[in-house]
């Protein structure tokens, strides 16, 4: 496929890994490049030598372009910001901020900057720093959210910057592809639908968890502080719900979630650990090779859109 995302990413596919903390190594990365998206090693649980580390994981597997996602709440931004410039990366993605102060000297090195943003005014900060795209990511997310759901967010982001927008949001095969290039998107970040792949390092746990998943079985936890992440419904969330309930305060939820995304990612603690997951897990139902899930997910796409039209 020929877009102008693909354009920008020089890849196969207009589609982007999502950045998820623990969970988007250098094999999922690589494995996404490899067959034709855009991977993403996910710099949120990193410091500086790990992500270097990672960053040269990646090119032993992969000749392909990849990218690294930088969480601006990671108090090792600074670092991580500097590493994506020594180490040449091709593509950086930003979540949880704004990436201003560091949006020129990356563009000075090459580097692709695609932010996440949550609202058209976000989006157009972003274009008049120069990014080269952005990610409107709706509310339907795993992870850190905001409030608009990705069928409103994408076009209202769309018409606001002249920019190419990647949707991201509830997006697991084609018929979001199809959906999200009607609303004007030039590709999709995608997350959950990975998280039930084979080259998926995280916990057989997690993976299963996100498997067995109904619709209604994520929840949105942290609104009370500022930061709303929507996760797998489980002990934890119901315990942080109970809290936020009776006003608990940020220091009180954060010491009950405090390396719970580690917890579930690694250890697979499905009482204590954080399972970060999209509302779109519900049609997850089986783990595949992410060859396997891109394949699907643009040929299911392409037989929709043979009446016409294109992202």
């Amino acid at each position: 496929m020929k877009t102008i995302l693909t354009s920008i990413l020089g890849t196969q596919y207009p589609l982007i890994q999502g950045g998820m903390a623990w969970v988007a190594d250098a094999n999922l990365a690589a494995a996404v490049s490899n067959a034709g998206g855009l991977g993403l090693v996910a710099a949120g649980s990193m410091d500086k030598d790990l992500l270097r580390a990672e960053i040269k994981k990646t090119r032993l597997m992969t000749d392909k372009p990849f990218g690294v996602n930088i969480m601006l709440l990671s108090p090792y931004t600074p670092d991580l910001a500097e590493v994506v410039i020594e180490e040449k990366v091709p593509v950086v993605t930003t979540g949880a901020g704004s990436p201003g102060k560091y949006i020129e000297a990356w563009k000075k090195a090459g580097i692709k900057v695609i932010p996440v943003v949550a609202s058209t005014g976000l989006a157009r900060r972003m274009e008049r720093l120069g990014a080269d795209a952005v990610v409107a990511e709706g509310y339907e997310a795993g992870g850190h959210i905001g409030e608009l759901t990705t069928m409103t967010l994408v076009p209202q982001v769309v018409d606001a910057v002249s920019l190419p927008v990647v949707a991201a949001g509830g997006i697991a095969d084609g018929r979001g592809i199809a959906a999200v290039s009607m609303l004007g998107a030039s590709g999709v970040q995608v997350g959950t639908r990975f998280l039930a792949s084979e080259e998926c390092n995280i916990h057989s746990n997690y993976k299963d968890l996100v498997v067995r998943s109904k619709d209604i079985d994520s929840r949105v936890t942290g609104r009370s502080g500022g930061h709303p992440v929507r996760c797998i419904s489980n002990q934890l969330t119901r315990e942080i719900d109970e809290m936020e309930k009776r006003g608990a305060s940020f220091e009180e939820l954060e010491a009950v979630t405090l390396g719970s995304l580690r917890k579930a990612a690694k250890e697979g603690d499905l009482t204590g650990g954080t399972f970060m997951a999209g509302q779109i897990a519900g049609m997850v139902n089986r783990i595949m090779s992410v060859k396997e899930i891109i394949k699907e997910m643009f040929t299911e796409y392409e037989k929709i859109m043979e009446w016409g039209g294109s992202i």
